[in-house]
């Protein structure tokens, strides 16, 4: 298990692509960060005082490899604490990091027939393995990503060199707005019931398809979600 710490950090960017969605990067103030991919952090606005508790805090998964210097969150506005972070991460402003936290990559599974389907900002712990040094040791893995519409996909760079990490990745953007949103019976239908399944995304999204796919007979082993939430 992976020993929590706390990262005193730095805002280096902030990208505001489309409106209500942030990309976000920081660098450590201290010692490395260090993490696995798929994992997430508990990120605090307010200044940490060893003394007392914990401040206010909110998960976001990791968007970037462990292989990079920086962290990348990307995180869309969706309630008080949101809008707190919209307001205050600008670059220069000190924050603090409490992680690594989740084991989506770490714990046991196969890395043949593997199937990521991810909702909207829901992609962004998958991006952090696509892009680490050990996707090569996936075969032929296909991704499923649903976004509202063209506009709201900010990955393509990521997923391109995710491409050239593993030439055998296979991707399939489905965009609501031209496509409908992402359809579990359909992505089955193409997977098959014996696959193993990673889903990320809107808790509801996560739930449904989860409970779909074990009523269908998939292996409950074969099912590995990020609902941290």
């Amino acid at each position: 298990m992976a020993i929590v710490k706390k990262y005193p950090a730095e805002v280096v960017s902030v990208i505001n692509s489309i409106e209500g969605v942030y990309t976000v990067e920081f660098r450590t103030l201290a010692k490395p960060f260090r993490y696995e991919p798929g994992q997430f952090l508990h990120l605090a606005l307010d200044a940490f005082d060893p003394a007392e508790q914990w401040p206010d805090s909110r998960c976001f998964s990791m968007q970037s490899s462990p292989d990079e210097d920086l962290i990348r969150i990307t995180y869309a506005i969706k309630g008080n604490f949101t809008k707190q972070m919209e307001a205050t991460l600008k670059p220069g402003k000190e924050v603090t990091l409490k992680m690594p936290y989740g084991d989506l990559f770490t714990q046991q599974h196969c890395k043949a027939n593997n199937v990521f389907i991810a909702g909207g900002t829901g992609i962004t712990p998958f991006l952090s393995l696509f892009t680490h040094t050990s996707f090569v040791h996936y075969d032929k893995p296909v991704l499923f990503a649903g976004f509202r519409n063209r506009q709201m996909n900010l990955y393509n760079k990521e997923l391109s060199k995710a491409k050239e990490l593993n030439p055998g990745f296979e991707w399939h953007p489905v965009y609501e707005d031209t496509d409908g949103r992402l359809n579990i019976e359909d992505i089955l239908d193409q997977c098959g019931t014996e696959a193993t399944i990673f889903i990320s995304g809107p808790p509801i999204m996560i739930k449904s398809f989860k409970d779909y796919l074990l009523q269908v007979g998939v292996n409950q082993n074969n099912v590995l979600t990020d609902d941290w939430e």
